[in-house]
């Protein structure tokens, strides 16, 4: 188990250093300076010296250098385009409305998708399972920046029942959270449903019937807990999912977020914002597929983590 928990650390550090790398190289070979979408007014050489002073006029092997240096040290930089902020800053004040967005939807996303791929699969072929596949496939195929805006015109703009701007209270979070969710969920159901109808055949659970315990005893004792591996081992793309897709929602719905942020911050150029977002963005999505692969390992006893 440590041996494997080494390697898994070591592929995550490297995964992150190669993102940070390509990313890095990606932006500095834009041709362009990032200062002229900040004042368009500005002469070539008040742009230098905003260059100079930044370091951006030294070659890209030396900014690289810095850039790592200044890394290892916990130092993101600072923005360029709000004078006098640091990135670090910048991600302590837009990260926790992301992070709450984020775990709100997943824990929504787990409940409902589950609950519903439980159903669809115990009434197979009966009306519970035919809404639930339809809810499914309406989830997949719409994109959430689709379901967000019909969301916001039914209940916010025509019905006038939910905030649909900002995160000022409990209720803000209704319209958002129903945004980034649904096509989770559409996943979930169909992977559960499908888990849930292969686990039921197998000869374990017909011995459980036949020992006299009840339905409610045998999907929740032995078929939800088999059915349920494979969830789990999705639950890093799916908080890549819904981390990527909160770029769009958050802007939909004005949330103050990291997601607002980056799109912020890649149309203004501002490299040192980019950069630092997107390696705080890897951070977590590397860090949540390495503790899913130790709890998978943890939880079925069939997977040899040495």
């Amino acid at each position: 188990m440590l041996k494997f928990v080494i390697r898994l650390v070591v592929s995550t550090v490297l995964t992150l250093w190669a993102i940070t790398t390509i990313t890095f190289v990606l932006m500095l070979s834009v041709p362009g300076s990032p200062f002229a979408s900040i004042d368009e007014s500005w002469s070539p050489q008040q742009q230098q010296m905003l260059e100079e002073r930044y370091g951006l006029h030294l070659p890209m092997h030396e900014q690289y250098v810095r850039y790592m240096g200044n890394l290892l040290q916990g130092d993101l930089g600072v923005s360029f385009v709000f004078t006098g902020r640091s990135v670090n800053a910048t991600i302590a004040r837009t990260f926790p409305p992301s992070a709450r967005l984020g775990l709100i939807s997943i824990v929504v996303s787990l409940l409902v998708g589950i609950y519903l791929g439980v159903t669809a699969a115990l009434y197979q072929g009966k009306w519970q399972d035919r809404v639930a596949l339809f809810f499914a496939t309406l989830g997949i195929t719409v994109p959430n920046f689709v379901i967000a805006t019909l969301l916001i015109y039914v209940f916010g703009v025509h019905w006038r029942l939910l905030p649909f701007l900002g995160l000022e209270g409990p209720e803000s979070y209704i319209l958002p959270v129903a945004a980034l969710s649904l096509g989770t969920v559409a996943v979930i159901s169909r992977l559960v449903r499908s888990s849930v109808l292969d686990v039921i055949r197998q000869d374990y659970v017909r011995m459980a019937r036949a020992k006299g315990l009840t339905s409610m005893q045998v999907t929740y004792q032995h078929v939800l807990r088999n059915a349920l591996i494979p969830v789990v081992t999705l639950m890093g793309p799916l908080l890549a999912g819904i981390l990527t897709g909160s770029f769009v929602v958050e802007n939909i719905f004005a949330i103050p977020g990291m997601g607002n942020q980056l799109v912020l911050a890649i149309g203004n150029r501002d490299y040192s914002l980019i950069l630092g977002m997107t390696i705080f963005f890897s951070f977590i999505l590397v860090t949540a597929n390495m503790l899913v692969d130790v709890v998978y390992g943890l939880i079925d006893p069939r997977i040899k983590l040495e």
